[in-house]
């Protein structure tokens, strides 16, 4: 006499369990992506009090020797020449009509070069924000 099992084997694979860790996985990336600053120039920002809550699309940064860098929402700043900055910025408002500007300058820059910047983008009718640090706390 032939004994059946009353729970018969199924042959099919679930994947439920893997599209657990699929969205896992996509969540833990999405959280470690905004928070890595790709601001891979090193910049020392003067001191300010206020912050803001702006979020700038696109950035402008020079460096203690004058070295120009442009960059639009995550992507890496790349070498930009004076010159080319205002059809780069065109570029990012075709691409993002309500973006801001952040100028991040080194706290050595002098003046002129910062002014450069906020006539260029007052030309072309970008709102800009300038970039500092907290203020150190007191012991």
């Amino acid at each position: 006499m032939a004994l059946k099992r009353r729970t018969k084997i199924s042959p099919n694979f679930s994947m439920a369990s893997m599209t657990d860790i699929i969205f896992l996985l996509l969540i833990f990336f999405m959280i470690t992506s905004t928070v890595v600053s790709p601001n891979a120039i090193k910049v020392l920002l003067p001191q300010g009090k206020q912050q803001t809550s702006a979020k700038p699309l696109a950035r402008v940064i020079i460096d203690k020797e004058l070295n120009y860098y442009a960059a639009f929402g995550n992507d890496a700043e790349m070498p930009i020449e004076l010159n080319e900055l205002p059809d780069f910025l065109r570029e990012c408002a075709n691409r993002e009509p309500e973006m801001y500007v952040a100028l991040y300058a080194d706290e050595t820059v002098p003046y002129r070069e910062i002014v450069r910047i906020l006539n260029i983008a007052n030309e072309n009718h970008f709102k800009m924000v300038l970039a500092t640090r907290p203020p150190e706390m007191k012991k």
